[in-house]
């Protein structure tokens, strides 16, 4: 991507340039007499920013480029800061003035101004002279050529989801299975006692992943059941609130206890009687695990499943329970090449001819990890299929795996696939280090951390978040970052970070300076720099531990992070050139630690999100540079009136209930608007949401319900209606693309176009039928809707959207219903069909020629008389089925018969799973991802 701005291989160079541009255009006409200084220091710059690009490419530069390279970033980053501070002063100083001792004293004022800013650009000469002068060389190296792929390829999803029991599970799964369940046949709960298996395998080896397949297969064959990672720096009482909140069905929220020793007598006790299931994976030390035990009673029937790095750990497990410890296996060379083939050719019989022996003397360098495996085939999947090109990739691994097939061995291909990496995604992947251990990464909150931090921003017609989905997206598709949790559409929401990885971006980011990480064991590789460009602390969950950055150089640092805990806030005075801020779950956060913020002038990122916040300071609108707030889950209730002067500001992320002030319609910027409820804003917001001319995404609450007079309200609401209705006008002939309304089924009711939506979303309240002028929106691609009755001629309306992807339908009425699905009823390109409907019997069937392109099929329903297969059949690339139902035993296993010999005949053979439900139901929470 041409466009990044700050990067890992050339620092602030970039953004320097351009403000050097801009002190060259007519806005600061009055610097003549440094104008030609200006002009020197971009021709130095663009010089030493090209030569940074070309040697990001190489794996292992010499001492000395590292060192020129390390010198010029770190300049970048003081010049920038420098040019900021004295275009502050020239802004500052622009005001007029109104008497004449007034203009004096300005005039005096700037005369200081240029004189000091003139004295700046001479130092920023001769700093420049100084670096380029320890140096002669601005060379290019050769670098190996690639490709980009910026969809998520659906074998990368499928090797992480299930990537051991394509290349070899079923061995090991026996085996553990067999070790958990001879002699006694405590799987079928008939016999006290526990059985215990450790597995013990170096990283990246599948530990998790072959744990995760036996806890699949047995878990409904005891009661209770709970899966944990323990990681390397643990929360014993978080990890002891997860056990129990899993065993015994109870939210997170409710299983707080007084001490550790308090929860594990509660857990012990609550499983004395009952069969249970526990895997507790990814156990470090052995002092975590003699306290974890303690949870788990011996007279019950139960399985334990522990993995471990350490052998001393896996010893200390197995004598716990007398259990066992199985030694994970490298995979052999057959299960090898199926990885490897698998993820690059879909199969070994594609692979060409003239790369089978290239390959196989890959795999024989991998040696059987896994984890080499996919990150290598993720570097070849973007290389061209040119054995002269494998064969650089093959020499270019070199002997380390060969000497050493743990950590230390992967460290080497993780290190060329970081270098195969473009310069903003180096950037993109390296700021992932800032994360702790385990964490699932919310897709749309690391996204926006890189628009904050300058990595990513808009190109030509995509928005910077699409650009960041891409980067995302290519993160996944290279094995660098392994997906997490998926929405119900299939989507990735989050994603994680395998531990071996992490210690080698962490290591990375530490030696380039790039992030600084507090409260988090590292990687040794020296000290870390006292000049801090990025902070970030992880606290403790409980007790009242803090991490302080004492020692360092506070100054200069453009992000501030906090992880949870208690962790002491360092005064915002400290931080003038913060440009991203994020106190996100921030418990000892107060109102005082934001006394400063609107002292910040490069702030562009401020998230306060699950905090205690309950005001912003009245003057934010001070915060010129700002582009996304957000205050979700927070404590505020009314936004300051000089919110509206933030005139950059992107993305708007509020709770349902806070009030704006009047002149919502000053945000020109902003693109991105939740959650807004219409009954506490003030006269005019609503025409004037109408003309946010840039508006893509809006979620809308009615929020009626303080109006004790029904005839108030409903007067308050027709005249809502008529100011929404005409906004949604305006905002629809502009660029508004994804619109949700909550409880306001009557809005639906209305003419609502022209719309240019990709998206529509109605959650709560179900209008009568499907509106009719759903289907004046030709860019539709996906839309979910509750409605009291779908009718065939819904169906007709909604087939003929050109461009629907997604359908999520729930119907609440009470009657028998038949539908038929044909292929005149149109959704030609019909991914993904999700229907709900209250426990009333419904007669589906799906014709020949209907859906030729659906994917996904989730039904959740009374089945009716009629085909129990639904035509399935018909569904020529049809490749999961979900099935739902409340009907009795002899139905419900009919069905599934039926579905299952229906799918037996399929081309595809898709995926099956059912599931009898006591009561279907609608009423669920509906589903928000994190920013």
């Amino acid at each position: 991507m041409e466009g990044a701005l700050v990067s890992v291989a050339t620092g602030t160079l970039k953004p320097v340039l351009g403000k050097l541009a801009s002190l060259m255009g007519d806005e600061y006409k009055r610097l003549k007499g440094v104008r030609g200084e200006i002009k020197f220091l971009t021709d130095e710059l663009t010089a030493m920013h090209a030569f940074l690009l070309n040697m990001s490419e190489e794996e292992d530069p010499d001492v000395q480029d590292k060192v020129w390279m390390n010198e010029v970033r770190e300049l970048s980053y003081g010049m920038e800061d420098s040019i900021d501070d004295f275009m502050k002063h020239v802004d500052d100083n622009d005001t007029k003035p109104g008497s004449f001792t007034e203009r004096i004293k300005n005039l005096l004022g700037k005369m200081k101004t240029r004189h000091r800013i003139a004295n700046e650009i001479q130092d920023l000469k001769k700093r420049i002279i100084e670096v380029g002068e320890r140096t002669a060389r601005y060379t290019t190296r050769d670098a190996l050529s690639k490709t980009v792929n910026v969809t998520v390829d659906p074998r990368a999803l499928a090797i992480f989801e299930h990537a051991s029991m394509l290349v070899g599970i079923d061995e090991p799964k026996a085996t553990l299975i067999k070790l958990l369940t001879e002699e006694d046949g405590c799987a079928s709960t008939q016999y006290q006692q526990v059985k215990m298996v450790s597995v013990v395998g170096s990283a990246g080896m599948g530990k998790t992943t072959l744990a995760n397949q036996v806890y699949q297969e047995l878990k409904g064959k005891l009661k209770c059941r709970a899966f944990v990672s323990v990681s390397r720096n643990p929360d014993i009482m978080n990890i002891l609130r997860t056990i129990y909140g899993e065993v015994s069905g109870k939210p997170y929220t409710d299983t707080e206890a007084g001490s550790v020793q308090q929860l594990l007598a509660i857990i012990s006790n609550f499983l004395a009687d009952k069969s249970y299931f526990i895997v507790v994976d990814d156990i470090w030390k052995k002092e975590t695990w003699d306290v974890i035990k303690y949870a788990f009673p011996m007279t019950s029937c139960g399985i334990i499943i522990t993995t471990t790095r350490m052998k001393d750990v896996a010893n200390s497990c197995q004598t716990s329970f007398s259990g066992h410890i199985y030694n994970i296996r490298p995979l052999d060379i057959v299960y090898s090449r199926q990885l490897f083939h698998g993820r690059l050719f879909n199969s070994e019989e594609n692979c060409p001819p003239y790369l089978k022996e290239v390959s196989d003397q890959i795999l024989k360098k991998c040696d059987g990890l896994p984890l080499a495996i996919i990150d290598i085939s993720g570097l070849l999947a973007n290389t061209e299929r040119i054995e002269g090109l494998w064969n650089q990739v093959k020499d270019s691994i070199g002997r380390a795996l060969e000497r050493n097939s743990s950590v230390e061995g992967m460290m080497k291909i993780l290190s060329l696939s970081y270098f195969d990496l473009p310069p903003h995604l180096k950037t993109c992947l390296l700021y992932v280090s800032i994360f702790p251990e385990d964490s699932f990464i919310g897709k749309n909150d690391i996204i926006s951390r890189w628009i904050g931090e300058e990595f990513i921003h808009k190109e030509g017609r995509y928005t910077s978040h699409e650009i960041g989905e891409r980067c995302f997206n290519e993160l996944l598709n290279r094995g660098l970052i392994q997906p997490g949790k998926t929405n119900e559409y299939g989507e990735v929401e989050s994603c994680q970070v395998h531990d071996t990885i992490l210690d080698f971006i962490i290591s990375k980011s530490i030696e380039e300076n790039f992030v600084t990480l507090l409260g988090v064991p590292i990687l040794t590789i020296g000290t870390q720099s006292k000049v801090v460009r990025r902070l970030f602390l992880q606290g403790i969950n409980q007790g009242n531990s803090t991490i302080q950055p004492a020692g360092l150089v506070l100054s200069h640092v453009r992000s501030l992070g906090v992880f949870g805990g208690f962790v002491e806030i360092p005064s915002l005075e400290e931080f003038k050139h913060l440009c991203v801020l994020h106190l996100s779950h921030c418990q000892s956060l107060e109102e005082h630690h934001l006394e400063n913020i609107v002292r910040l002038p490069q702030l562009r990122y401020l998230n306060l999100k699950n905090t205690e916040i309950r005001k912003l300071p009245e003057q934010i609108g001070r915060l010129g540079c700002l582009e996304l707030l957000d205050l979700r889950h927070t404590c505020v209730e009314e936004l300051p009136a000089s919110i509206v002067n933030l005139k950059k500001l992107t993305h708007l992320l509020v709770d349902y209930g806070v009030k704006f002030p009047d002149g919502i319609e000053e945000m020109q910027a902003l693109e991105t608007l939740e959650e807004v409820r219409f009954s506490n804003q003030p006269f005019g917001f609503l025409s004037g949401l109408g003309q946010l001319k840039n508006l893509r995404n809006l979620v809308l609450f009615f929020g009626f319900e303080e109006y004790s007079d029904t005839k108030d309200a409903n007067m308050v609401e027709e005249e809502c209606i008529k100011s929404i209705i005409s906004s949604l006008c305006k905002l629809g002939t502009q660029d508004l693309r994804s619109l949700t309304i909550w409880d306001w089924s009557s809005l639906l009711q209305e003419p609502l176009c022209p719309l240019t939506l990709d998206r529509l979303i109605n959650f709560s309240l179900g209008a009568p039928q499907v509106p009719k002028w759903v289907s004046s929106l030709r860019n539709l691609q996906e839309i979910h809707l509750i409605v009291d009755e779908v009718k065939q001629d819904d169906l007709c309306i909604l087939g003929a959207l050109p461009t629907l992807l997604i359908l999520h339908l729930e119907e609440e009425t009470m009657s028998n219903k038949k539908i038929r699905v044909s292929g005149e009823v149109g959704f030609q390109f019909l991914r993904i069909f999700i229907y709900e409907a209250n426990p009333h019997p419904v007669d589906l069937m799906f014709a020949a020629g209907s859906m030729p392109k659906l994917e996904k099929l989730v039904l959740s329903f009374r089945i009716a008389a009629g085909s129990l297969d639904f035509g399935i059949k018909n569904l020529p690339c049809l490749s999961t089925v979900k099935c739902s139902t409340n009907a009795d035993d002899g139905i419900f296993g009919a069905i599934q018969t039926a579905v299952e010999r229906a799918a037996s005949t399929h081309p595809n053979h898709p995926s099956l799973l059912f599931r009898r439900d006591v009561k279907c139901s609608t009423n669920k929470a509906p589903y928000f991802s994190p920013l």
